[in-house]
């Protein structure tokens, strides 16, 4: 096992990653960037670095400075989190070089699942079932219509090297393709340095379930069951549950079979997700493949009781899993609300700041992963997330209680946040009687 690892990530994930590492009896040393200075995280690592200033692609980006960091610290390991480099090949090789150990995926993995295209292409070999689209990369305007026309409309242009939304396109005639499909390649060329773009059939009213996969490097291969994470505004998660309030158990087990199967074609180890769109009779159609830890990973933790940052760090250490598939028997019903500095009445505009009084929930049930304090400023450079608020009960409508119950006590006052939206949701009929699609937000909580 190893002795010191560094942390090359920020806020709630850092911190989770430390507290993981520590009951492992494993040292950390977490990064730093000049804004994050008063960071909580730092706090209880063993060793901090300063890597830069605010700027993500000067400090977390900026790998030279982790390496650099890592060498000095004397770190036997890197855990990324999620975000930043948590999905670049050229890191984990960087490191390989260096004689770090990555906690995640191998080098050529992230490449083969990081490529939409090239991940579709495995799926359907794989014989998981995909969305209709284009059989690779769309080139150009005529061929973008030539897919459109041959698949019918709507369609959905998405950038190849994308994620979080950002490339994608929906559209319902030809007008709107032709300037959807320039309108995605410059946001591609502009979020990820590379402007490819494929097509695919656009699902009306789907919901979007993915399956937690976990795999070690002896071939050992499991899911923990799924997430529904349906509830998004702009392609971003706002709320997660497990189990899927709507899936059957037939369906289940073919989700969560073909994502094996994919997983296996990848020669996929760590932590990962299998995402998939569910339509209105239950089929579902391979997404993408998030070869890191995500966000919503406490939902899967509390459905199974499985630490899935202390199984990554066995697994970059060369051990086998510490459970069996046949160990994994999800219990009771889980919910994750994503606590943004946002303004959800204000379309969503961040809301950073000072934070003058910070009150948590807590009681049975109820979890609260965060590197937020009272005097804590929230930074306006990363990402708005200031915590995560899940609760785990053994039935949905006691979680549902519970969650309005944690949200009402929930104060982080100085800032605007996604609370008061969440509370709105679950006193929704919809979402009660877990009729929820993609869509949601958009349709009953935006603005105007």
């Amino acid at each position: 096992m190893f002795r010191r690892i560094l942390i090359a990530n920020r806020g709630e994930i850092a911190l989770r990653i430390v507290r993981a590492a520590k009951e492992m009896g494993i040292e950390t040393v977490a990064v730093y960037s000049e804004a994050d200075r008063g960071a909580l995280y730092l706090r209880y690592a063993d060793e901090t670095v300063c890597i830069g200033p605010a700027a993500s692609a000067q400090s977390y980006l900026d790998i030279p400075s982790l390496i650099a960091a890592a060498e000095i610290a004397d770190v036997e390991a890197i855990h990324p989190g999620y975000g930043f480099l948590s999905e670049n090949a050229h890191f984990v090789e960087v490191c390989q070089s260096c004689n770090i150990k990555f906690i995640g995926p191998s080098a050529e993995t992230i490449a083969l699942v990081g490529d939409k295209v090239a991940a579709v292409e495995l799926a359907r070999s794989s014989e998981v079932p995909t969305v209709p689209g284009s059989d690779g990369p769309v080139e150009s305007e005529t061929e973008a219509l030539s897919c459109a026309h041959r698949i019918g409309y709507p369609v959905l242009m998405k950038a190849a090297a994308g994620g979080g939304g950002r490339g994608m396109r929906v559209a319902h005639n030809d007008p709107s393709l032709v300037n959807g499909y320039h309108a995605a390649k410059s946001e591609a060329e502009a979020a990820f340095g590379d402007s490819t773009l494929y097509m695919e059939k656009y699902v009306e009213r789907p919901r979007h379930v993915e399956i937690q996969i976990l795999g070690d490097q002896h071939g050992n291969l499991i899911h923990l069951g799924e997430r529904d994470c349906s509830l998004q505004r702009r392609h971003q998660k706002l709320l997660e549950e497990s189990p899927c309030p709507v899936l059957d158990n037939e369906t289940r087990r073919a989700m969560c079979e073909a994502a094996l199967r994919l997983a296996r074609s990848a020669n996929y180890y760590s932590a990962g997700t299998v995402e998939f769109l569910l339509d209105r009779e239950n089929n579902f159609y391979f997404i993408e493949i998030n070869a890191r830890i995500q966000v919503e990973h406490p939902v899967s933790e509390a459905v199974t009781d499985v630490d899935l940052i202390q199984e990554m760090i066995r697994v970059a250490a060369g051990e086998r899993l510490s459970v069996r598939q046949e160990d994994i028997v999800p219990r009771g019903c889980a919910i994750e609300f994503r606590i943004n500095a946002e303004d959800p009445d204000n379309g969503f505009a961040p809301s950073p700041g000072k934070l003058d009084t910070v009150i948590v929930p807590g009681g049975p049930g109820v979890r609260w992963d965060s590197h937020v304090y009272q005097g804590y400023t929230v930074p306006p450079h990363y990402d708005s997330m200031v915590g995560k608020l899940i609760v785990h009960r053994p039935t949905r409508r006691q979680a549902i209680m519970t969650a309005r119950r944690a949200l009402e006590e929930l104060t982080l006052d100085g800032i605007k946040t996604t609370t008061p939206l969440h509370l709105r949701v679950l006193e929704h009929s919809d979402f009660i009687n877990g009729d929820v699609d993609t869509g949601f937000i958009d349709r009953y909580f935006s603005p105007g």
